[in-house]
Order: C-alpha cells, then structure tokens, then sequence
C-alpha cells in the first residue's frame, strides 16, 4: 500500500509517522486490494495560542472505491485509533458487498444467464 503523510502547518516527529504507519499497514487484514491511503493530520484552533482537538482525516483508494474518515480527538494517536475502527468496519462492508452472492444484482445476472442458456438450447433442437 501506498502511504502519504502530510501534516498541515506543523512538524509532526517520526514517531507519531511511523505509529500511523504501523496502524495503518494493519489494514490490509481487513481488505487484500488495498492500493493507497492518504492522511492529513491537523491542528483544530492552531491559528489562536490555544490548541483545541487534534484532527486526523484518511483517504484510502481501493478499486472502484474511495473511502474518506475524519475524526478528532486530544491526541494524534487516539484519533488515529477511532479512524482505524470506523475504517476496518468500511472495508469489511466492502468486502462483504464484492463477495456477496446473495446480493440483488449478482442474483438477477445469474437468472438471465440461464435464460439465455435455455433460449439457446431451444434453437439448437
């Protein structure tokens, strides 16, 4: 997986990079076609002297399909925990939804490929 840190007016250390880094290779348990994810981390109220919450937003690109998490929190690390929950329960629906042979769609392809299987064994007697 492809992975893009950029932190929005500030320096963040290498290691809240590498506890993201970690944290967010974890993911391709949940979902195998994973191809890149992009993270912002922000500061919620840094133009005043004050820091309020701290903001972590993921973009992960699978096929097909672009997730997007903002959470925030009164620490990097937290956030980027709840980020993590929120995104493993997405991938796993995901998941579920491509391998689903239950599904409406994938039941209704298969009754008109056997309609036209029947139609073409007619045509041959």
């Amino acid at each position: 997986m492809r992975l893009q840190i950029h932190a929005v007016k500030f320096t963040a250390d290498q290691s809240l990079l590498d506890f993201i880094q970690a944290k967010l290779n974890k993911l391709d348990t949940f979902h195998d076609r994973i191809i890149g994810a992009e993270v912002f981390l922000r500061l919620d109220g840094a133009d005043s002297q004050k820091i309020k919450e701290k903001i972590v937003e993921v973009r992960l690109t699978i096929p097909g399909k672009e997730l997007f998490v903002k959470e925030h929190d009164k620490s990097f690390e937290s956030a980027t925990d709840r980020v993590l929950d929120v995104l493993k329960d997405k991938l796993v629906r995901c998941k579920q939804k491509r391998n689903d042979i239950s599904s409406p769609a994938i039941a209704q392809a298969k009754s008109q490929i056997n309609e036209e299987e029947e139609v073409f064994e007619a045509d041959e007697l």
